[in-house]
């Protein structure tokens, strides 16, 4: 069951009475209260209280499987699941609020990509960017599997440009179709008889793997435009993410880096940090526990900094109940708005806080 009020992130009361009320009718449903997961915004935070609500099942099952296979291989440890903030979550947080998981896996390529690179601004090829170290946050609604939603989520933006992507020559295109996870097999590298990007990397010289023999036939004049087509591709994926006209870091990371060899308009820099190929896992290693708060407050009795503050010392008591260790906490972000037409000098206040496990 999915329960969803009107301006329930400024006050849940309705939805925790209707919620109440649904538990003692039906003890064994599962509730979803969209005051817990979407933020201001009715439908798209209705929507992913839906969302939530239908995945809390098959999150049940998948947990119990890791569970499982923890248990056969003697793993004596906590576990915990990456979310899309790049922080960690409890296994039982993450069978209540499984739409957290949703972009987990960029998540952790950029959370590594700034552990291997140094960098706390840049962006990353090809998973998104960062803000002071984390994964900055879609600023609009997100469309997920085509439903609107209003939660968390990272700023990223996909395209099919990958190692197994396949290559059309006449007209020349690149994508989005891939040959996936049977690029051992398919590619012309490889044995196989489908040309892909990594088929045109191999033939240009710029990477050793498989046999390049299979590829040396190509038309040299279609690797040319084929690898000047892949470029312009990132370099307006670049241009698409930057939120100024100046040149950024760009972090390369990823099994396909090996894509990017030369110099990408819009780059300051392009940094391929050592263990670049396993930055994912880096990532999800590295993780920190998180505490966040959003919510409503009314100035017309507390000052601005009194009312921060109060945001600040909350988000960090979450963050310490969730299993961080209380003195490696720190604020990473804050920011406060304003609303226009509600009484009291009403004003949103986000915090979130982060720490190292406990």
């Amino acid at each position: 069951i999915a329960v969803a009020a009107v301006f329930s992130p400024v006050n849940d009361s309705m939805e925790r009475r209707a919620a109440a009320l649904l538990q003692a009718a039906l003890p064994d449903a599962s509730i979803t209260r969209s005051a817990e997961i979407g933020r201001i915004g009715l439908l798209e935070r209705e929507s992913a209280a839906i969302l939530n609500a239908c995945l809390r099942e098959l999150a049940r099952v998948t947990i119990a499987g890791f569970r499982r296979a923890m248990t056969e291989l003697a793993l004596d440890a906590p576990l915990y699941l990456t979310q899309n903030d790049g922080t960690l979550m409890s296994a039982e947080f993450a069978e209540r609020y499984p739409v957290l998981t949703f972009a987990s896996g960029p998540t952790n390529s950029m959370r590594g990509a700034a552990f291997l690179s140094g960098l706390k601004d840049a962006l990353v090829v090809d998973i998104g960017a960062l803000t002071h170290g984390f994964p900055r946050e879609a600023s609009v609604a997100v469309d997920i599997g085509g439903v609107r939603t209003n939660f968390r989520m990272p700023d990223v933006y996909s395209f099919g440009l990958g190692g197994g992507s396949l290559v059309q020559t006449e007209p020349l295109a690149i994508g989005p179709r891939s040959v996936g996870y049977r690029l051992t097999e398919q590619a012309r590298v490889f044995g196989g008889d489908t040309l892909t990007v990594t088929d045109i990397v191999v033939a240009a010289g710029q990477a050793a793997l498989g046999d390049p023999a299979r590829v040396a036939g190509l038309d040299a004049g279609v690797v040319a435009r084929a690898l000047a087509f892949a470029q312009g591709m990132l370099e307006a994926g670049i241009d698409r993410m930057k939120t100024s006209a100046g040149a950024v870091p760009v972090v390369i990371v990823g099994g396909g880096s090996i894509l990017v060899t030369g110099q990408l308009a819009g780059a300051s820099e392009l940094v391929k940090p050592p263990h670049f190929e396993a930055a994912n896992a880096v990532g999800a290693a590295i993780a920190q526990i998180s505490g966040e708060v959003d919510r409503v407050f009314a100035l017309g009795t507390l000052t601005r900094d009194q009312a921060l503050q109060t945001a600040k010392d909350e988000a960090t008591a979450r963050a310490i109940a969730a299993g961080a260790d209380a003195s490696t906490v720190e604020i990473v972000d804050a920011e406060d708005v304003p609303l226009a037409y509600l009484p009291g000098n009403a004003t949103r206040i986000r915090v979130k806080a982060v720490g190292d496990l406990a």
